[in-house]
C-alpha cells in the first residue's frame, strides 16, 4: 500500500501539467505539455541520443563517486582515530568545504585539461565531505561502553577497529556514501559544463541554445528518475548489509 501512496503526488502533477497545458493555463513553448515531453523522449531514445547521454553521464557519477570513496572513506577513518592530524587538516578542509565545485572549473581546466579528468575532480569535489564526514563522526562516536568490553578481553587495537568500531560505524558510514551518491549527481550539470560532447548536462545545454524546452524536460526527468532508482538500489544494498550487521554479534573470545 505505501508503494501506491508514492505515486499519488507525482501522478497529481502529471495531471495539473497535463490539464494547465489543455487549458492554456501556461505558456506551452515555455512549458510544453507531457505528451510533447513523452515524444520528445521517445524520439531521443529511438535515435540512440538519450541513451548515449545517460551512458556518458552515468560513467562520471560512477567514476567520480569511487574516486571520492576511495580517498574520504580511509582518510575519514585516519583522522577519527588519530584526532591529532585532524587538527592540522581542519582549516584546509573547511576552507575548501565552503567553496563551490563550480567555481573551481576555470582552475581545472587550466590544470587539468578540458578531458574527463576536470569534470570528475568536480564530481569528487561535491560529494567528498558527506563521506568523508560521516565516516570520520560515526569512527570517532563509538559507544565507548564497548570499547571498554574490548579491552577487558584485550583486544588489540586491530582487533577493536574490525570488530566494534567498524562495525559500530557502518550506518553512518551508509549514510555519508548515500550523501555523497546524491552531490554527485547534482554536479554533473556542472561538470558537464567543461567543454562537454556527450552527457545529460551537455544535453541540456545544448537544448538551452536551441530554444528547445521539450529536450531541457526529458534531460531534467531522466537525471531524477536515474538518480532516484540508484538511490533506490543503494537503500536496498545498505538494508542487506545493515541486516546481516544485525545478525551478527561480536565475537568475544572465551
Amino acid at each position: 500500500m505505501r508503494y501506491y501512496k508514492r505515486l499519488i503526488l507525482p501522478l497529481l502533477l502529471l495531471a495539473v501539467w497535463w490539464a494547465g497545458a489543455e487549458l492554456g493555463w501556461f505558456n506551452t513553448y515555455l512549458l510544453p505539455s507531457p505528451v510533447r515531453v513523452f515524444h520528445t523522449a521517445v524520439s531521443l531514445t529511438k535515435r540512440g541520443l538519450l541513451y548515449r547521454h545517460l551512458k556518458a553521464s552515468l560513467f562520471r557519477v560512477l567514476a567520480g563517486f569511487l574516486i571520492t570513496f576511495a580517498v574520504a572513506f580511509p582518510l575519514g577513518i585516519a583522522m577519527a582515530l588519530r584526532k591529532n592530524y585532524y587538527y592540522y587538516l581542519e582549516p584546509v578542509l573547511e576552507f575548501i568545504r565552503h567553496i563551490p565545485p563550480i567555481a573551481l572549473i576555470p582552475l581545472l581546466i587550466l590544470w587539468l585539461g578540458i578531458g574527463e579528468p576536470p569534470k570528475l575532480a568536480v564530481i569528487v569535489l561535491a560529494s567528498f565531505f558527506p563521506v568523508f564526514q560521516n565516516t570520520m563522526s560515526g569512527i570517532a562516536n563509538c559507544d565507548v561502553k564497548l570499547l571498554e568490553v574490548g579491552k577487558v578481553f584485550a583486544f588489540t587495537e586491530r582487533e577493536q577497529f574490525w570488530q566494534i568500531i567498524l562495525p559500530q560505524a557502518i550506518p553512518q558510514i551508509l549514510v555519508g556514501m548515500q550523501l555523497g551518491l546524491g552531490y554527485s549527481w547534482r554536479s554533473l550539470i556542472g561538470a558537464e559544463l567543461i567543454a562537454a560532447a556527450s552527457g545529460i548536462g551537455y544535453m541540456i545545454n545544448d537544448a538551452e541554445r536551441l530554444s528547445r524546452p521539450d529536450i531541457i524536460l526529458v534531460g531534467i526527468l531522466a537525471i531524477g528518475l536515474l538518480g532516484y532508482f540508484i538511490d533506490y538500489l543503494f537503500l536496498i544494498l545498505g538494508e542487506r548489509i545493515l541486516h546481516q550487521k544485525g545478525r551478527k554479534e561480536i565475537i568475544w573470545p572465551e
